[in-house]
């Protein structure tokens, strides 16, 4: 299939237009994409590594936890104003501040030996992966023209970061073999290098006119979100009912309804809150929900259990899920055709069923689990899931503003990072609360089952959401095409 290349589109202010797909036009998205991939690679790298971590820095378990809930909290709490904020102060400004300052915190993960420290640069390299991966796809859509040239953009960009998270493991795995520290320095020279890129290549823009400075709405946008994160992340260890548990959420209430009514009076408010009734924002950030919130507890799971219960070595996992990595990289060469022939609705009903499929396959496993017969098909069937994950992201930001592409993308993510954490932490309750009887493996197999039925209920009500989404779409359709097929003459005149 031969590619529209991107068409011209109307400056505005953060606006670049290209005329055609140019080597520096490739060059610029291949440098997005490095950074996606690193943001990716980082969420889901660490986890192999924490047990080497925990020995050699005498570190606790709930400790070590937040090694992966600093970085959730810092990503997920600031992606909204991360979005925003590219909108306002001009895109490529904030893209290359976030990528130093990430470039920085891994330089220094890998070189302290505290706790508390190791735990401060995850929430940095979070925070400035909150800033470059909603600007680098703001970029991106107001780059290329909406139609197969931004479709085939997205889907090699969405690519990278889906196959960041879902070779984490494998890196993780060689990494750690080398030492725990290459964990956080292999992102390093990486990140360097894709700063120098970016520098030359990304194209220079001005902050939005008249956008103003609703610096209190930015204040209860980071501040609801922040405790939101942090609250789900620390509810299983402190109690999901507990009286700090509790007064967190009603807080969280209260900020929302706090940022809310000051974006209604506020000239220029930092998030326009029409752009959350956008129906297709809304079911594509449902979807995410469904197949992050499904897949990281699921791995999560399978870590647990193949890793410290079977005895496999990190990099035995890693290379049993690696089928994932290499289907999701797979589909950058047809993804985009397949969103052009099929629309992003249907693709997204389709591998999230899939999906939910290979999570019900995997619930026959054992004690003494065949890999061709057991593990094998249903892996492949979820990495089916990843496939659709570039039609998530175009669906979310077809029909909006090129002035609020970076918050359409801040909302997105924001429901990824934060919709996944809520999910992980329920598995992660549904497992606790499974009383122990013993610590032989088909006990703690049958420990873990609840929250592997849990994924797979996840998945299947994003598919079930996603196919009503489908055949909601098309009844509209009809609804708004029949006065033209009935009246034609109005037209006319």
């Amino acid at each position: 299939m031969v590619m529209n290349p991107p068409s011209l589109t109307t400056s505005t202010p953060g606006t670049v237009a290209t005329p055609n797909w140019t080597g520096r036009t490739w060059a610029m998205l291949i440098t997005l994409c490095i950074v996606l991939f690193l943001d990716g690679l980082d969420v889901s790298m660490i986890g192999v590594a924490l047990p080497s971590i925990g020995t050699e820095l005498d570190l606790s378990t709930s400790t070590l936890q937040w090694l992966v809930s600093g970085y959730v909290l810092g990503y997920g709490g600031l992606l909204l104003l991360g979005g925003r904020t590219a909108d306002l102060v001009g895109r490529r400004r904030v893209f290359l501040i976030a990528l130093g300052v990430f470039a920085v915190a891994s330089l220094a993960g890998g070189l302290v030996s505290s706790g508390p420290l190791l735990i401060l640069t995850r929430f940095v390299k979070g925070l400035a992966a909150a800033f470059t991966a909603p600007t680098g796809l703001s970029i991106i859509t107001t780059t290329f023209a909406e139609g197969p040239a931004r479709n085939r953009a997205l889907s090699i960009y969405t690519v990278f970061g889906a196959g960041g998270y879902s070779s984490g493991l494998l890196f993780g795995g060689l990494m750690t073999g080398i030492g725990w520290r290459w964990t956080f320095l292999l992102p390093v020279p990486i990140a360097v290098a894709a700063l120098g890129a970016a520098w030359r290549l990304l194209p220079h823009d001005r902050p939005a006119e008249g956008g103003g400075h609703d610096l209190v709405g930015a204040a209860l946008a980071a501040s609801p979100m922040l405790l939101l994160v942090y609250t789900v992340v620390s509810a299983p260890s402190v109690g999901w009912s507990s009286a700090r548990t509790l007064a967190s959420f009603v807080l969280v209430v209260a900020l929302f309804i706090a940022f809310v009514a000051v974006e209604r009076r506020v000239r220029h408010p930092l998030v326009r809150l029409g752009i959350l009734r956008k129906s297709t924002l809304l079911r594509a950030s449902l979807a995410i929900v469904a197949i992050a919130g499904s897949y990281f507890s699921w791995q999560f799971i399978v870590t647990l259990f193949l890793q410290d219960t079977l005895g496999w070595s990190p990099l035995h996992l890693a290379l049993a899920l690696l089928p994932v990595g290499v289907m999701v990289a797979g589909s950058a060469v047809f993804s985009d055709r397949l969103v052009d022939r099929f629309g992003p609705g249907r693709i997204i009903a389709v591998t999230l069923s899939v999906m939910a499929v290979g999570y019900l396959a995997f619930l026959r496993i054992d004690t003494a689990p065949s890999y061709p017969t057991m593990l094998l098909p249903a892996v492949l069937l979820i990495g089916i899931g990843w496939v659709g994950f570039p039609a998530v992201n175009i669906l979310a930001t077809s029909g909006i503003d090129d002035e609020e592409q970076g918050l359409a993308a801040g909302v997105l993510q924001t429901a990824m990072q934060v919709g996944a954490a809520i999910v992980l932490a329920v598995t992660s309750a549904l497992i606790a609360s499974t009383p122990e009887t013993s610590a032989s493996p088909q006990a703690v197999l049958d420990g873990f089952r609840p929250g592997l039925v849990f994924a797979a209920a996840v998945s299947i009500v994003g598919a079930v959401v996603a196919t009503g989404g489908l055949a909601l779409s098309r009844s509209t359709a009809e609804v708004v095409e029949a006065p033209t097929r009935l009246e034609p003459h109005e037209d006319a005149a």
